[in-house]
This record gives structure tokens, sequence and C-alpha cells, in this order.
């Protein structure tokens, strides 16, 4: 699929990758180049110049300039069959030297495909795309919030920690949206940039690109019978995608940050913080993973103040990586019980987000209910009010609204009943939202 550049996308604001137009370009050593080559068409058998473009995502002069060098070396031949469906295009095959140093090749590392983006290079990218540059109005960030019903001085605090590209800490009591305004302030954020199939430091690999974080926006793919090569318009190495959003929650291990390793394959895979470049970090219900919140904070401390990373290979040598994420930390626990004032300190913004007002909550009712097709009922309503928010000394919560309307419409759905709120329903709905403290006979 051929894909040019849109206006939304030179809007975006985020300059795209220059396309190499040599191979120096490419910032990698010749010689890694033509082992990714050679390795790449001995584990794909792809025999024509345009195939092996897309392949190591490298523009076709170039590829055909690297096939020419190892042709030249004696390591790959042509076929002298023209193949009818690739545009005529000669083919090529490994001799048997080329066999040899492919198998060489793979003993030192089994990877082949795309050609990586120096450390260096990416570097230059992530500034290009950094999340600092996000400028978002009020507006904006509602939109991304979806159907949330947020009080504005919440949104006065969100704004600035959201723009400011800097961590934020969001915490208060269970079941009032941290998680959901975390998932807004991404939709918010909302345009596109650019993330390296895989990125190379000191001749190693290290995947960076993966379907799981990142959404893919566009591809972009030279056509051999195409007068006008689209793919050159940015290096294709690098994928098209919208902001990666990567969220942990109690699972979260501090191994996790680390370059994970393969021995078989003799490569590495990116950490969660790297694959988040340019995007958000959320650790969701910090305080329940089975490292200490404390422990956990320490561990960004580098990262957080000096907007670099430092990560380690196999061998033990150590090498900084940018960092350029938005860290959100969202808690159930009061900031002063799991942290010292040092990583409080360094924490950018303390937000809490509290349970509704009655006022707020009757809104996110009514709302709720309109969105379900669910009638409302002036007489349920204060039962709900009068009766049963009393034994809970009037603690409202987000979440309650959209959790007793559920549980009405699949009561009403069992007993055939049309879609109505009666006291009754209320009271087995909020039996099922609280579970009576008793004595359990085992």
């Amino acid at each position: 699929m051929n894909v040019q550049l849109t206006q939304t996308e030179a809007a975006s604001g985020v300059q795209p990758p220059p396309s190499p137009r040599s191979l120096e370009d490419t910032g990698i050593n010749q010689v890694m180049l033509r082992d990714l080559l050679l390795k790449t068409m001995f584990r794909t058998n792809l025999d024509s110049c345009s195939a092996i473009s897309r392949a190591l995502c490298l523009p076709v002069p170039l590829t055909q300039e690297l096939i020419d060098l190892a042709r030249g070396q004696r390591l790959l031949e042509a076929t002298g069959t023209m193949h009818a469906n690739s545009g005529n295009e000669m083919g090529y095959q490994l001799t048997d030297a080329g066999k040899s140093r492919a198998l060489d090749a793979l003993s030192q590392s089994e990877y082949y495909g795309a050609v990586p983006v120096p450390l260096e290079q990416y570097g230059v990218q992530i500034k290009r795309q950094s999340i600092r540059n996000i400028k978002l109005t009020r507006d904006q960030l509602m939109a991304g919030m979806g159907g949330l019903i947020l009080p504005p001085e919440m949104i006065a605090n969100l704004g600035p920690a959201v723009t400011s590209g800097r961590s934020i800490l969001m915490y208060g009591p269970p079941g009032n949206g941290k998680s959901s305004i975390s998932h807004g302030i991404r939709k918010a954020i909302g345009d596109k940039v650019y993330v390296p199939r895989a990125i190379e430091y000191s001749g190693q690999v290290i995947s960076v690109y993966d379907p799981i974080v990142h959404a893919a926006a566009e591809a972009a793919v030279d056509d051999p019978n195409s007068l006008r090569r689209t793919s050159t318009r940015f290096d294709n190495r690098y994928v098209y995608c919208e902001r990666p959003s990567v969220i942990t929650g109690g699972e979260l291990s501090l191994d996790m940050l680390d370059l994970a390793y393969n021995p078989t394959s003799r490569t590495y895979q990116a950490p969660l913080q790297l694959k988040a470049t340019g995007g958000i970090f959320i650790i969701d219900d910090l305080g329940r993973q089975a490292e200490p919140p404390q422990k956990i904070v320490n561990r960004w401390i580098v990262p957080l103040e000096e907007s670099r990373d430092i990560l380690a290979l196999q061998s033990g040598e150590k090498f900084t990586v940018p960092f350029d994420t938005l860290v959100i930390f969202s808690t159930n626990f009061h900031p002063n019980e799991i942290f010292d004032g040092a990583a409080l300190r360094r924490i950018f913004f303390k937000i809490k987000i509290d349970g509704p007002s009655q006022d707020m909550f009757l809104k996110i009712f009514a709302m709720v209910a309109r969105k379900k097709k669910m009638p409302l009922d002036e007489r349920t309503l204060m039962h709900l009010l009068k009766v049963k928010y009393p034994t809970i000394d009037m603690n409202f919560a987000n979440y309650q609204p959209t959790f007793l309307i559920d549980q009405m419409i699949a009561m009403c759905e069992f007993e055939g009943l049309p879609l109505q709120m009666t006291p009754d329903l209320i009271d087995r709905a909020w039996g099922n939202m609280f579970v009576r403290q008793e004595e359990i006979a085992h």
C-alpha cells in the first residue's frame, strides 16, 4: 500500500525521520548491514531486491547497493531468473560462501530483518516528537475524558500536569476514576509518533516496536512498479504509531524495567519504559506490587530528574538512553503512607481524585441511566439517598452509578421486566456492591 503523509500528519507537528539516502546515512557499519542482508535471505528465502528491501526496511536503491556489495564479495549471485510478478526483477541467491557467512552471523545473533536505528539517531528523533512538546487546551483534555464528569478544578490541575510532560501522582479512594482519567489523558494527546522497529548500541540489537504496545497507524512500502517512491518520505525503519501507552498494575516488578536478554536468539527486548517513549507509562494500583512503592519510585529517580535512563547489557556494560515519557502513578493509598519526602519531591504533580459530591453523583447517575436507557425514578433515588447511603456515611464513588444501574438492568432482563428502577431493585443491587461483614463457618 502506497501512503503519503497527509495534511493531518503534517499538522501533528512531529517531524518524521528522514529516509537514508546512502548506506552511511543508516548509521550502521557495512559489515553489519551485509550480514543482516545475508541472514534475512537465509531465513526468509527472499530473492528479489524489492522483497528484500521491504524486509530490511531500506529504500530499494540502498538495498541494491548492499546486494552489489555482497555479490562483489562472492556471497551472492544472480540466478539469471526474471520475476514477472516483481516487475521483471533479477533474482538472487546465496552462494555457498554466503550461506556459510549467514550461519556464522546467525550464531552470533539470530536477529534479521529490519535494519536497526543507531541509538544516537533515535535520540534525535525523540527530541523531534517529545511528549513535552504536547500542548493541550481545556477542551481537548475534556474531549479525551469522554463521558467522565469531572469537577472544573480537577481539569485545572490535570491540564498543566499533562502539558508539562512531567510525572503525575493521582491518589484517592478506589472507584473514582483514576484509571479512567489516565486513559483519558492518553486519548486527549491524540497525535502520532515514529517508533523504531529496533535500535542498535555497540553492535547489539534491541527490539523496540511491539504490536501489543504500539498501535501502528499506517505502513509505507515501495512499489517497484511505481515511478514515485512514497516510503522515502520517512525512514521505513520506523513505524508510524499512536503515541504509546503502557499500563502496568500489581504485576509490575523491577526486572520489567531492565533489558530482557534472549540467550537463544542473543538479542534484547526493550524494557517497558523504553517502549513507552514519547507516550505515557501508567503504574496503576501502586502499593499492590510485590516491590515496595518506595523502591519502585527510587528506580525512577534518575529518569524523572534527568530525562535519561541507564540500562545494562548482558556483559554488564551500562549505557544511557533518553527518557521521554509521561509517568502516571495511581494509588488508593495516601502518599505519606507509602513514600518518604524525597520520593514525593521527585513526583512533580500530586492530584487527589476524590469521590463526587451528592450533586455530582446525581449528575453521573442521570447520565449513566440515560446512556443505558434506564428510566429515572424519583422515589427510588430518594430511597437510595435517604436509606442506603447514610449506612456508608454518604461516601459516594464515581463507579457506583454504573454498578447499580447495570445490576438493575441484569435483574430486569432475567425477570422479563421492562427496564425500571425500584427501591427493591436498588436494595438488591446494593447488596451486590458491598459484602456484609459476618463470620463464615469453615
